[in-house]
């Protein structure tokens, strides 16, 4: 499966080791003095050895690589005792990774380990390794403003429906949790502001994803990462809303191309939106 995960530049690392302390899960180790990942089982990808290394050596891409195991990797800090067990539980609460800290926790009860779990009630303060752009998170969508632009009644304006970040398929992981068994829209960028009611309308109760298919560089990796997303993300449907415009048919079409590599079968349909911002045409994908 393809999945982010760290790619060490041996030529600039040093071997300093600090790296290889900064990963609690235990997915890195030195050996001939250089920091190497030993077990793709243990890196969650979220990069919290970046920060780590004063040379620049260690980044995050996204390749074919074994799944992330929480499991295992509770089974093998467990043993090394509560200080890791603590540090490791909190760099996914930061992350916002709620699904993974739910199965490590579950790890600690089923195996009678008792730590002190306070700290999961602080408010995250998360060490930016990257763009904080591209920082997954999940979140409720805010109620209706009390307060509104001058000119815009309170009553009149519109809530929104958005409850995760990215949104954008080159920055999204497909195997995000906010994803699992979830009903998917991916929207070309142009349809939001040409739809006037595209939240309450498309995104409301579902999760977005948003692409250009004549402007975004690397649709390739766009393919795969549908593809991903219904195999192993297991998005119960996805609705692919377009622009009437020709160039805009890409989109569909590299949905298509992925379903050639998916081997669970969802519900699929697209809908066009006229430049116009009226709907002009619902079709279902069959496959």
């Amino acid at each position: 499966m393809k999945r982010k995960i760290i790619t060490i530049n041996e030529q600039l690392c040093n071997g300093c080791g600090k790296c290889v302390k900064g990963c609690h899960e235990g997915a890195l180790q030195m050996i001939d003095n250089k920091a190497r990942i030993i077990s793709e089982l243990y890196c969650d990808g979220l990069g919290a050895c970046i920060g780590d290394c004063l040379v620049g050596a260690i980044s995050i891409e996204e390749r074919e690589a074994l799944p992330y195991d929480e499991d295992a990797v509770m089974q093998k800090i467990s043993q090394q005792g509560p200080k890791t067990i603590i540090a490791h539980l909190k760099h996914l609460k930061d992350h916002g990774e709620k699904d993974l800290l739910e199965q490590g926790l579950a790890f600690l009860e089923k195996h009678g380990i008792d730590i002190d779990t306070s700290f999961l009630a602080a408010t995250p303060q998360k060490q930016s390794t990257g763009c904080p752009g591209s920082t997954s998170r999940s979140f409720t969508a805010p109620p209706t403003p009390t307060n509104s632009f001058s000119g815009i009644q309170p009553n009149l304006a519109p809530s929104s429906e958005l409850t995760h970040w990215p949104i954008q398929l080159h920055l999204l992981n497909p195997q995000a949790p906010f994803f699992k068994e979830a009903d998917v829209v991916l929207a070309a960028d142009c349809v939001a502001f040409s739809y006037p009611d595209f939240h309450a309308h498309f995104l409301k109760g579902k999760k977005l994803a948003i692409a250009c298919p004549k402007l975004d560089s690397n649709k390739e990796v766009y393919i795969e990462k549908i593809a991903t997303m219904i195999n192993s993300g297991e998005i119960q449907s996805l609705t692919v809303v377009i622009m009437e415009v020709p160039c805009c048919g890409g989109l569909l079409q590299l949905v298509r191309k992925a379903l050639e590599n998916t081997e669970r079968k969802i519900d699929i349909s697209c809908v066009i939106v006229g430049i116009k911002g009226n709907i002009k045409g619902r079709t279902s994908i069959q496959y």
